[in-house]
């Protein structure tokens, strides 16, 4: 039995995507799609067909920032500024630029976040005791990484609401309409205006880092700089922010693995991965092109054609992972795909996990009787193609 496209991309789809992705990976494990834009693409849902593909030199990312369909009309000089980034970048390009903002964004960098991760977690926590019921969403897995990211790249306190609705509007992709021109040009207003202010009086953050660093007499440029803060705002917060939404979701929703990291701490770095797994934050990758026909699972993509690859679909086929719909945070072979594969395997994979850990440890440990105040089927998820995770996440038992 084949999926019909009616079935992909709606509502019913997103609250529970997996049924259809089963089918899928089964019927068209490769299949060619209408997306919400109008625009199609080659899904790909197998894990092997995936991880093949996120590594695959022949699709490529150059000059592709996302199929936006014809009814939204991006600014070319926006596009320009706002996709010369690692992520839309091939080498040596890609190559290049990894390379810079590596130098800026190291591991010891990201080390020394730690206690201050452990001391807006405990502030953000002190904040929601007491309270009847309260989003945690928004309460608690939107505000802690916003924070950290913004605090790292040298943005002030008083822009991060912006930035939390310009980044909606901008995963949302077709699905915000008008809206999302806005948010690209506003986003690069503000990135342009904060770029010229760390010229002048640079600080020991992120952004004067990637403004200074330099390798042979090679730099950032003026759109190589303002697409990677964008980058590093984007990536730096909606993956965290829908690990640990989702994560809370999965732990409350299934109460005995809740009551099970709780008594057993040691649990934790496992099940970070697991829920990675699970309950990817990032639903496919970043749209490719092909540059020449290229053969995966069975089908043939054509030159030229837009490929969408499933990084949650990969994440639950049962030719890789045993019993794949049932959450294990002991599972020990959890290669997963949600930080990618290959040249673009996600930056920021040490700062997610780091703050998810910490997080949700925290959460763990202070809040024994927290629950969910709906219906774990009533709890919506965000519209988009690219990410995966909750609009809300409504809960009670905090005193």
């Amino acid at each position: 039995m084949t999926t019909a496209n009616a079935d992909l991309f709606t509502p019913a789809f997103q609250s529970d995507p997996h049924p259809v992705y089963a089918r899928l990976r089964t019927d068209e494990p490769v299949r060619l799609v209408t997306l919400p834009g109008g625009n199609q693409a080659w899904l790909v849902t197998r894990y092997e067909d995936a991880r093949r593909a996120l590594a695959d030199p022949r699709l490529c990312k150059s000059g592709v920032l996302a199929p936006t369909g014809p009814n939204t009309l991006i600014d070319p000089s926006v596009v320009e500024a706002m996709s010369k980034h690692m992520l839309t970048a091939d080498p040596p390009d890609h190559t290049r630029l990894r390379r810079l903002v590596s130098a800026a964004f190291t591991n010891r960098r990201v080390e020394l976040l730690r206690p201050r991760v452990q001391e807006i977690t405990d502030g953000l926590l002190d904040a929601m005791a007491g309270r009847d019921e309260l989003d945690l969403i928004d309460a608690f897995a939107f505000p802690l990484p916003i924070q950290v990211i913004c605090e790292l790249l040298g943005v002030p306190a008083e822009d991060r609401e912006s930035f939390r609705e310009w980044s909606d509007t901008i995963v949302s992709g077709v699905s915000a309409g008008e809206r999302l021109p806005w948010a690209f040009a506003s986003m690069l207003e503000y990135l342009r205006a904060m770029l010229a202010r760390k010229r002048v009086e640079p600080a020991d953050d992120l952004v004067s880092a990637l403004i200074a660093v330099s390798e042979e007499g090679d730099a950032l440029t003026e759109n190589e700089l303002t697409s990677t803060v964008f980058l590093l705002l984007i990536a730096g917060h909606e993956t965290t922010v829908n690990l640990i939404g989702n994560a809370a979701y999965v732990l409350l929703s299934q109460r005995e693995r809740w009551a099970e990291l709780r008594a057993d701490p040691e649990l934790l770095p496992g099940a970070i991965e697991e829920f990675l797994r699970f309950e990817s934050p990032v639903e496919t990758a970043t749209f490719r092109v092909a540059v020449e026909d290229v053969e995966l699972g069975g089908t043939t993509i054509p030159a030229g054609a837009a490929v969408l690859i499933g990084l949650l679909s990969g994440n639950r086929d049962d030719r890789r992972f045993a019993d794949p719909d049932q959450f294990d945070p002991a599972r020990r072979d959890n290669a997963h795909l949600a930080f990618g594969h290959g040249i673009h395997y996600c930056l920021g994979a040490p700062l997610a996990r780091l703050e998810a850990r910490i997080a949700l440890g925290s959460l763990l440990d202070r809040f024994g009787d927290l629950r969910l105040a709906v219906d774990p089927a009533e709890v919506l998820w965000r519209p988009g193609v690219l990410m995966r995770g909750l609009t809300a996440l409504p809960v009670t038992g905090l005193r």
